[in-house]
């Protein structure tokens, strides 16, 4: 067999952009002969073959680098293994990290997160072999609730998740404890039955955080069914003194709390229901409601046209409609209509109902014109926003914040007062609905514009308007003025005493 792997021959290279093609060459290739044992050789064939199902030419090509390095590190040495499977993980990185040490090569990499963070992370040579590592383990043939990575498709069960958040693993490998561990797939899997993944996602947090404070301070604990009230009371001490606080801490805690009761009803260790009291559970603290001012809007749109034109409809047509991120994410292709005349819009809440409202000409035009842009680039589809990597999802939520906070970083956008933009596609939808009571729409025209059920949460947009609290109050102290006024005309002498 050839001991080469051309680009061609990977499945990348038929979608690959014609410039990526010319920049790298037609007959470019991985030289397996670099690797000193034929099993190695074909290991890394099927791990390139797979990448090129998985990843872009250019991630390809900018893989090869690593590839040489790895073959540079192994060549150094006298004995080396025929199969990567005959060392562990441990045994391959410290011989790359002490070759990185000769060659010079930095064994971290600091990072800068779209959101600002500064991250240290391994150097990719390191990331790159545990990659093929992983690749080539052997299947597990366990039955999928037996793993410690769940694959989601796998399960048995209809899975209720938001579209607009792709998931497809869930990973027990962070709680520590065997006993605990397993008990826990068991409550988890029951939970997936009725609730939704992004709850699930949460308890899921929360043990983690849990399992890691046993391991550190509880060692000993293996199993749910040795933890009673005073280990549960040390254990909120902790979450109390920490540095965490408020809304997080809340959640944390109402979330183990569900996750130990179904524990205790699976195995029959009645004890674990009876562990929390109402008083266990911290207030939360109300976040802080926050909207975009005008000036800041025009000053963060005008840098969002700059995005792909397909995201930049989407946020657009987002803050006009003033719904949620996930809603306006999961619009259909079949939304509008028009009723007596008027365009109209049919919206499928992810977290509620579906409801309908009048938009504007303008606004279905744009709309419309980013469901053509989907038709022709993509064909039939669902949804009006799509995920390039699967056409029958939307739009990923996580690809449109990425795509903001690094276009936010890259023009180093400040917002009113000086500091980093904060992006929230929430806060859009907060800045319509303080429009709407500057417009002096009643409560229930607002609620049925914002698509909410009843009126509670209007009042939180009326608070947020201070201009518009301003001019209220003004307003409200004129007419008290005019009104006292003329009650006070017509008592002459004695008036102008008092003035």
């Amino acid at each position: 067999m050839d001991d080469r792997v051309y680009y061609r021959e990977l499945e990348c290279y038929e979608s690959a952009d014609e410039d990526i093609i010319r920049e790298i060459g037609r007959m470019d290739y991985y030289d397996l002969a670099l690797l000193p044992a034929i099993p190695m050789r074909e290991e890394f064939r099927r791990f390139i073959q797979q990448r090129g199902r998985e990843v872009s030419l250019r991630t390809v090509q900018q893989e090869k680098t690593f590839y040489r390095q790895f073959c540079s590190a192994l060549q150094s040495r006298k004995n080396h293994p025929d199969s990567l499977l005959e060392w562990d993980e441990k045994q391959w990185t410290l011989m790359l990290k002490a070759w990185m040490l000769q060659n010079g090569h930095a064994l971290i990499k600091h990072k800068k997160s779209v959101y600002g963070t500064i991250n240290t992370v391994e150097a990719e040579l390191i990331r790159y072999m545990k990659r093929i590592l992983r690749f080539l383990q052997p299947e597990d043939q366990r039955p999928e609730q037996e793993k410690d990575v769940w694959d989601i498709a796998m399960l048995d069960i209809p899975i209720n998740e938001n579209p607009i958040y792709k998931t497809e693993k869930l990973d027990f490998r962070r709680i520590f404890q065997d006993g605990i561990r397993a008990e826990v797939k068991q409550a988890i899997y029951l939970h997936l039955k009725y609730e939704k993944l992004g709850t699930v996602k949460l308890e899921m947090s929360s043990l983690r955080q849990f399992s890691k404070y046993l391991r550190d301070k509880h060692s000993g604990i293996q199993s749910c069914a040795e933890i009673d009230r005073a280990l549960l009371e040390e254990y909120l001490i902790h979450k109390a003194t920490n540095g965490s606080s408020g809304r997080g801490n809340s959640n944390d805690i109402l979330k183990l709390r569900a996750v130990l009761e179904s524990v205790g009803k699976i195995y029959g260790w009645p004890h674990l229901e009876k562990l929390f009291i109402s008083t266990d559970i911290p207030p939360e603290v109300q976040p802080e409601f926050k909207t975009y001012s005008d000036a800041e809007l025009k000053r963060l749109n005008a840098h969002i046209t700059k995005l792909d034109e397909q995201i930049t409809r989407c946020l657009v047509i987002h803050q006009m409609l003033g719904t949620r991120i996930s809603d306006t994410l999961t619009l259909q292709r079949d939304c509008l209509f028009r009723a007596n005349g008027v365009d109209m819009i049919k919206i499928q809440q992810v977290k509620t109902s579906t409801f309908q409202k009048p938009i504007s000409a303008e606004l279905a035009a744009l709309i419309q014109k980013a469901i053509d842009y989907t038709a022709e680039r993509y064909g039939e589809t669902t949804y009006i926003f799509v995920d390039d990597r699967d056409i029958s999802r939307p739009l990923q939520y996580t690809t449109v914040k990425h795509k903001v906070l690094g276009l936010i970083q890259k023009e180093n956008l400040l917002d009113d007062e000086g500091k980093p933009f904060r992006f929230g596609t929430h806060m859009f939808r907060r800045s319509y609905g303080v429009k709407l009571t500057e417009l002096h729409l009643d409560d229930w025209t607002i609620a049925k514009l914002l698509g909410h059920r009843g009126v509670h949460a209007v009042m939180h947009y009326r608070k947020m308007s201070n201009q518009l609290l301003a001019d209220e109050t003004r307003r409200a102290r004129e007419e008290q003025t005019r009104i006292l006024l003329a009650n006070l005309e017509g008592w002459g002498e004695e008036y102008e005493q008092i003035r």
